[in-house]
């Protein structure tokens, strides 16, 4: 799939992408799960060599197949559905960091899964997800994740393997000699519209498109931006927590959205008081609803993220949220997420950020995180404080530099 000089490139930005994402040096003898699918195995041993050149410890743990997935959901009772595998726990608290390498071989194997089958799971392990996210917010564990191109992602997109792959590494900007130092670059522009956007403090967002979305939004109070974090490769995406009691209207998602080894496709929300009130979809709709209903979350807006085309060079569909999600294109893009809320858009310290704090600023707390991406031409305005409005995005750019 890629030879050995693109495979130690793609190495290296992962390794970078999971030192920022953490904000400081790993430690010799620190712990680094590499969580890979069967296909990317030649990436998981490169970083794996890379680790070990490093002094750190890998732990190498090969994701579940489609069909022990399937059969997962499908074979197992409910105590065997909700118990966790001793030592999870144990491995959670210890971690210092995670690589996770998503090959997916099919992404629709889950489709005839009872979607309640699925909640009781992801439920379950809420316990491993509050240890991972407490550890990060301590500044202790950081984690990254990449795609490997696979057929199945390749037919979803409309492409060859082979095809998909050059889109892989051009994302990722592989092909040049020195991919990490263009993402430090990348970082530091984006480092400049971050505290633009920071600097419009609390105001309300009104997004509309022609498509049927209007909506609106309070950024919340104690927030802040962030983008190009290191713990997506690749990202571009400029995004916050929003406080999610104020969202207000439609919004709709043009691009499909495979999750769970389940695909929904023309998915529409309308949001009252912050949470969903109706939810309509051209396909999967009954695995969307499901989702939704995982917790009191799962219907509530957690992020909202704005792509700068100037930024992208993603323009196609690419059948997984990570490359969606920051389409740039001729319209750039925008997604909001359900579920989970993100830690690093909390602009107090970090050991301030407890429960409380949360439910006192609006972010939300969920075991789901589930991005919704549009693509289609959308203005989005701030309402400032004193009655002004300014155009903040439109024609799939920022418009506050």
């Amino acid at each position: 799939m890629f030879d050995q000089t693109t495979l130690e490139r793609y190495a290296d930005v992962l390794l970078w992408g999971l030192e920022r994402g953490r904000g400081h040096p790993y430690r010799k003898s620190d712990f680094v799960l590499v969580r890979f699918d069967l296909p990317a195995l030649p990436l998981a041993e490169e970083i794996c060599a890379r680790l070990h050149e490093r002094g750190q410890i890998p732990v190498p743990r090969m994701a579940h197949t489609p069909r022990m997935e399937h059969d997962f959901y499908t074979l197992a009772n409910n105590k065997r559905l909700t118990t966790l595998i001793p030592g999870e726990r144990e491995l959670q608290n210890r971690l210092n960091g995670t690589i996770s390498l998503l090959a997916p071989q099919s992404l629709s194997h889950l489709a005839s899964v009872p979607a309640e089958n699925i909640a009781l799971a992801q439920r379950a392990r809420a316990p491993l997800t509050a240890i991972a996210r407490t550890r990060e917010q301590m500044g202790t564990y950081g984690w990254t994740l990449c795609l490997w191109p696979t057929p199945a992602l390749a037919g979803w997109a409309g492409m060859d393997v082979e095809a998909y792959a050059k889109e892989v590494a051009r994302a990722c900007h592989l092909g040049e000699a020195d991919p990490v130092a263009r993402w430090r670059r990348i970082a530091k522009e984006a480092e400049a519209l971050r505290t633009a956007l920071d600097a419009l403090g609390d105001v309300v967002l009104h997004v509309e498109s022609d498509d049927g979305t209007d909506l609106r939004l309070s950024v919340g109070q104690q927030r802040r931006w962030a983008g190009v974090t290191g713990r997506n490769i690749p990202s571009f995406e400029l995004y916050v927590s929003p406080d999610w009691r104020t969202v207000e209207g439609s919004y709709v998602a043009d691009l499909p959205s495979f999750r769970s080894g389940n695909i929904t496709s023309g998915i529409r929300l309308t949001f009252r008081k912050g949470v969903v009130t109706a939810l309509a979809a051209e396909k999967g709709e009954a695995f969307a609803a499901g989702q939704t209903s995982i917790d009191a979350g799962a219907a509530r807006v957690g992020e909202f993220a704005l792509v700068d085309k100037r930024f992208s060079p993603i323009g196609r569909f690419m059948a997984n949220t990570l490359f969606d999600e920051n389409h740039g294109g001729e319209n750039g893009s925008m997604h909001i997420a359900l579920g989970q809320s993100y830690a690093n858009t909390f602009a107090g310290a970090a050991p301030d950020f407890d429960e409380a704090t949360r439910e006192r600023l609006g972010f939300n707390t969920s075991t789901l995180h589930w991005d919704m991406v549009a693509t289609t031409p959308r203005r989005v305005t701030a309402h400032l404080h004193g009655g002004k409005r300014t155009t903040i995005y439109e024609d799939g750019m920022f418009r506050i530099l």
